[in-house]
């Protein structure tokens, strides 16, 4: 049984790291991309940007002033039990959440989208989210954070099968110059692109992509890795770099997810998530222990099966029939 009371303590650590402290596989990708920019102000944003990183680090600030929206993924293993139940998990998951933003601090930025209602606590009425996945053969929950910012970054889009790559690049590109031109997003970024699904999949999965794997991580299939090499060159290669300046540092890093979809279409998302990368997990143990880390390992087989565990039954012979 895990304590509910260790879920919690957990949860306000990994609130506080999230926004502090810049994930080692973020940081190298950025170092990379300041020594490859030529741009003489991108590479002054990054430059400054490093510089903030360790800054935050040291004084024990949260590294950018708009700390996003917090979000938790939790991935369960089937043979974990709560104390508590799911029900209390939520309740300590909010709580954390409050917590930090006074304790951090972070920034209050939870508002009703009509009545601009404030708790002052980033939480309220579906805030914040909380996601779900399923792990096989395991008493352990992961909990991650993601300090994902809020207003602009993602872009949708139908596209259809006789769109194929050529279209998906084409949107990637669409997508990352408006990004750019009309501050969207907060580049370089790792971008998450959502291939298949319904709409509301797409979107999902482009936003775990961009959230939920590491710089250097490639798609197990091959042609989808090979698809993610691709889009990061393109993305290098149309002229901007960091905050919209002139350069060449647009994308740190870019992942594909997919998921099957309607035969008639081909629903595409893209998501940057931003130059702070913000994301913490904790594998909390049947037996107590807390493991740490900054890889959330979200996309595991289990996550990526894709069909069901049965043979097709022959084909009847001519001669039965």
């Amino acid at each position: 049984m895990i304590d509910i009371n260790i879920i919690h303590e957990t949860a306000g650590r990994l609130m506080a790291k999230a926004a502090i402290e810049i994930p080692d596989d973020y940081h190298a990708g950025l170092k990379k991309a300041a020594s490859q920019e030529d741009g003489d102000l991108a590479s002054f944003v990054l430059e400054a940007m490093l510089q903030n990183y360790e800054a935050a680090k040291e004084d024990r600030r949260a590294m950018c002033a708009d700390t996003g929206v917090p979000r938790w993924y939790v991935k369960l293993g089937n043979e974990a039990h709560i104390l508590g139940g799911a029900v209390a998990l939520e309740d300590v998951l909010r709580r954390a959440t409050a917590e930090a933003t006074q304790n951090v601090p972070l920034r209050p930025n939870r508002v009703h989208p009509l009545w601009r209602t404030d708790h002052n606590n980033n939480c309220g009425i579906n805030a914040p989210e909380i996601e779900y996945a399923f792990e096989p053969n395991s008493d352990w929950i992961d909990i991650t954070t993601v300090h994902k910012g809020g207003l602009f970054g993602t872009d949708y889009r139908m596209l259809f099968p006789g769109d194929g790559i050529d279209g998906i690049k084409r949107f990637f590109i669409d997508s990352l110059v408006a990004f750019g031109k009309r501050g969207l997003a907060c580049q370089p970024a790792i971008i998450g692109v959502g291939l298949g699904g319904s709409k509301d999949t797409t979107m999902l999965l482009g936003k775990r992509a961009a959230c939920l794997r590491v710089v250097g991580d490639k798609n197990p299939d091959p042609k989808v890795a090979a698809l993610e090499d691709e889009l990061v060159k393109i993305g290098n290669s149309i002229g901007m770099g960091a905050m919209g300046f002139v350069g060449n540092s647009m994308v740190v890093d870019c992942h594909v997810e997919v998921g099957y979809c309607h035969t008639g279409g081909m629903p595409m998302s893209v998501h940057a998530f931003c130059l702070s990368s913000r994301r913490a997990t904790a594998r909390i143990h049947a037996d107590g222990r807390v493991q740490e880390r900054t890889d959330p390992k979200w996309f595991t087989p289990y996550m990526r099966r894709e069909t069901v565990e049965w043979q097709m039954p022959p084909a009847p012979s001519k001669q039965s029939a």
